[in-house]
């Protein structure tokens, strides 16, 4: 178990681009407003990004190749090469940009936290840490901090573990909001915002291209395949653990209080049974670190899933990957700046995740499908159930939310 902990790699990236501001701004408000009824979702959503981004994993192991490549290669002769080529890219295109929009709204909600909630200081805040995301991207030094806003945002997460410690939840409660599926009145869009804030498709993208760079010695794939899905499994069950705790402990100190959150004041008071008026320095830099990580990873991604599919050629050096990246930075800045409240931009950045999960999760089963691509490391009975179990419950319930809107349900 310790080598294997040691081994821990592409995973943990993938679970810190998605414990970013999203996932606690989604939490919480579904423990305040739900109590723990909602917790069976980010029981399904872990275990459904663990599923998912095994078969990303696997993918680049394998072949070598990353996601995006894969399928460009995959629809060369097809007749439907670009409408899907073009169904995918605005997927991805457009999700990440809503995405990157509740980043640096979440990150601006930090510094609002502590420096006080204002619009012109929050919208100050979203153009300092575009422009820092975006000269960090270009300068190629985002590593470099990497780990100093790991670490803030592990803090943050230790603090809603000795906080949820403190207020001792109903643990009967909580374990029936994990295992008994049940979605109260007005709950559906922020059971798919859990969903989409977890389960991130640009995140099955990323997987492919960072572990086919870690274990690029094809001599002992088995091997490098055991060691990726320890690392997927370990990283992601941690993450998964970090946003139950944080939902539980708005459950058992927000909604038992009887306090609607929306403002980063109101987030930051579940923890003060633990930290008092120091909460809101805590919640800040959290949210500000964690957006911030996620504001350059989304980007990142992005400009990597677009140059393979588009089969543009240079690498994060060329011009095509940087303006990718930069324009992501830009219409997510655009979107914040729009007037619209923090929170909701956050929020709806995840549902939009979650309306989208499914089409991107029916291309990587297709990929993994193609036993001429992945030979016979190519999907089985059992991981084809999986896979099309975590598409079919995630389009339903996106079907489920259009039919309400429309009246038909």
């Amino acid at each position: 178990m310790i080598s294997r902990i040691r081994n821990i790699g592409p995973g943990a990236l993938v679970t810190a681009a998605f414990i970013g501001p999203g996932t606690v701004t989604a939490c919480t408000i579904a423990g305040a407003s739900f109590g723990f009824a909602l917790l069976w979702a980010l029981v399904f959503a872990t275990l459904a990004t663990i599923i998912l981004q095994e078969m990303s994993a696997r993918l680049g192991v394998v072949t070598q190749r990353g996601l995006g490549e894969t399928l460009a290669d995959l629809l060369q002769a097809s007749v439907f090469k670009w409408p899907l080529i073009l169904l995918v890219g605005l997927a991805l295109y457009l999700g990440n940009a809503a995405y990157e929009a509740g980043n640096l709204s979440g990150a601006a909600l930090g510094i609002a936290a502590i420096a006080g909630e204002g619009d012109a200081a929050f919208k100050v805040a979203v153009i300092v840490i575009a422009v820092l995301a975006a000269a960090l991207l270009l300068a190629g030094s985002y590593k470099q901090i990497e780990r100093v806003l790991l670490a803030l945002v592990a803090i943050m997460a230790l603090a809603f573990a000795a906080t949820f410690a403190i207020v001792r939840p109903d643990f009967g409660a909580m374990f029936a909001g994990m295992f008994v599926p049940k979605i109260p009145p007005e709950a559906l869009l922020t059971v798919i915002a859990l969903i989409g804030t977890t389960v991130v498709p640009y995140n099955l993208f990323l997987h492919a291209s960072a572990a086919k760079a870690r274990w690029s010695n094809t001599e002992n794939t088995d091997a490098n395949l055991s060691e990726a899905r320890a690392d997927t499994s370990i990283a992601i069950g941690i993450g998964g653990l970090i946003a139950i705790l944080i939902a539980s402990t708005a459950a058992a100190s927000l909604f038992a209080a009887g306090i609607n959150v929306t403002s980063a004041a109101e987030m930051a008071s579940q923890f003060e049974p633990l930290f008092g008026s120091s909460s809101k320095y805590l919640l800040g830099i959290g949210l500000f670190a964690a957006g911030l990580t996620s504001s350059i990873t989304a980007p990142l991604a992005t400009a990597f899933a677009m140059t393979e599919i588009l089969r543009l050629k240079g690498g994060q050096k060329s011009l095509a990957f940087k303006g990718i990246a930069l324009s992501v930075i830009v219409i997510g800045a655009g979107i914040s700046l729009a007037g619209i409240r923090p929170i909701e931009v956050i929020v709806t950045a995840q549902f939009a995740n979650g309306l989208l999960l499914p089409i991107v999760a029916a291309f990587l089963l297709y990929v993994m499908n193609q036993k001429a691509v992945l030979g016979r490391y190519a999907n089985g009975t059992l991981a084809n159930v999986l896979g099309f179990g975590v598409v079919l419950i995630a389009a339903g319930l996106g079907l489920r939310l259009v039919l309400r809107a429309v009246g038909l349900m």
